[in-house]
């Protein structure tokens, strides 16, 4: 059976319920890494400057404790694929069982990602793909 490595387990430890019911989920079926949880300043910044976030410390939602965002990519055996084709497959999977889950009550937030920021099925008008990046949608 699939499971998470120490560090893929921490950063997802901190990181809000709903995500970590999500992704404990997933990867009994999909093999994947956890990136990035929670940020610091210092590394929200860093992920700011280098192009890989839109928003400085402290507007990201991975800057909150805990985090209401997760970075998680497909995990192959040669190593984490970046591809556009394979994250954005490896995005819908997400997004279906996240759909499930909140379905039957085992979450209880819609979920975001970070290739349909807007969320209209539409990839094609995102201007920052994240693939990624899952965030939480405030209840409201």
């Amino acid at each position: 059976m699939k499971h998470f490595s120490i560090s893929s387990a921490s950063k997802l430890a901190g990181c809000h319920r709903d995500l970590q019911t999500l992704f404990n989920h997933i990867i009994l079926e999909r093999d994947c890494t956890v990136v990035c949880g929670f940020r610091d300043e210092e590394t929200q910044n860093e992920a700011f400057s280098e192009g890989n976030s839109q928003k400085k410390w402290p507007d990201s939602k991975h800057n909150t404790q805990p985090s209401l965002a997760v970075d998680v990519a497909p995990y192959e055996v040669s190593g984490i694929d970046w591809g556009k084709l394979q994250s954005a497959e490896f995005a819908g999977y997400v997004m279906g069982v996240a759909d499930q889950l909140l379905r039957i009550g085992s979450i209880s937030h819609r979920i975001r990602r970070g290739i349909d920021w807007d969320c209209d099925f539409d990839v094609d008008d995102t201007k920052f793909w994240d693939a990624c990046h899952f965030e939480i949608i405030p209840s409201g």
